[in-house]
């Protein structure tokens, strides 16, 4: 799904050249849920931006299901992240104007796609979370969990190919995280790639392999030992 090869990225304050991100050659395949860690300022957000085709400025070659990044316009980009790329982030972004429908439905809004139909598919992603009484309240109404929930739900309901994750449990109590976690989980064992950012060690072993960065490189690629998740 994924091939990053010699993936660079640096910022120029002056004459100083700061690298952010240094040669990272990375495969993620169809249907792996990966985690990255690292200290801060180790390349997490950069590597993450890059994956989400909101950066631009990297060098090096980028293949998303077989397509090379790095040869399309800004607008291609951007393209084909709106149809192929779900994101979750920690601070939820969802818009304080609209309802939890409505913020649901955004993602719908950029494809041609029938009014019924998509009305249909937001009352079926409503249902699948849980959420169909909260449908018409505001996200200043809703719990943090709850509002991550409806932006974990806005993230997937155009299928995205990618699910990328942005310290996803960030703002949430414990027992808030795992029913987020557990809920990643099981979107992975739907089919969904998953790529997470997070700082917690518990975080990090819900997926099936880690990724750890230092200073920009890749320090270690390694396969979790995945002992939490769905319980079945």
């Amino acid at each position: 799904m994924i091939e990053l090869t010699n993936v660079e990225r640096s910022y120029r304050t002056g004459p100083t050249e700061t690298w952010v991100l240094r040669q990272v050659n990375l495969t993620i395949r169809p249907g792996e849920f990966v985690t990255v860690t690292g200290p801060s300022g180790a390349g997490k957000s950069s590597l993450l931006n890059v994956l989400a085709m909101l950066d631009d400025q990297w060098k090096g070659d980028f293949l998303f299901e077989g397509e090379a990044v790095q040869g399309m316009t800004r607008k291609q980009r951007a393209d084909l992240a709106r149809r192929r790329i779900g994101m979750v982030f920690q601070s939820y972004h969802l818009l304080d104007d609209l309802t939890v429908a409505e913020n649901i439905d955004l993602p719908l809004s950029y494809k041609d796609i029938p009014r019924k139909e998509r009305q249909a598919l937001v009352a079926d992603t409503l249902d699948r979370f849980n959420i169909v009484g909260k449908k018409d309240l505001y996200p200043s109404q809703l719990s943090g969990g709850q509002q991550q929930l409806v932006g974990i739900a806005r993230a997937v309901i155009h299928r995205p190919s990618l699910l990328l994750a942005d310290e996803p449990t960030g703002n949430l109590h414990s027992e808030q995280a795992k029913e987020i976690m557990d809920l990643f989980c099981k979107l992975n064992q739907e089919g969904a790639t998953i790529v997470q950012v997070t700082h917690s060690k518990e975080n990090a072993q819900f997926g099936s392999r880690i990724l750890e960065l230092r200073d920009g490189w890749v320090y270690s690629d390694t396969s979790a030992k995945r002992t939490a998740g769905v319980q079945s």
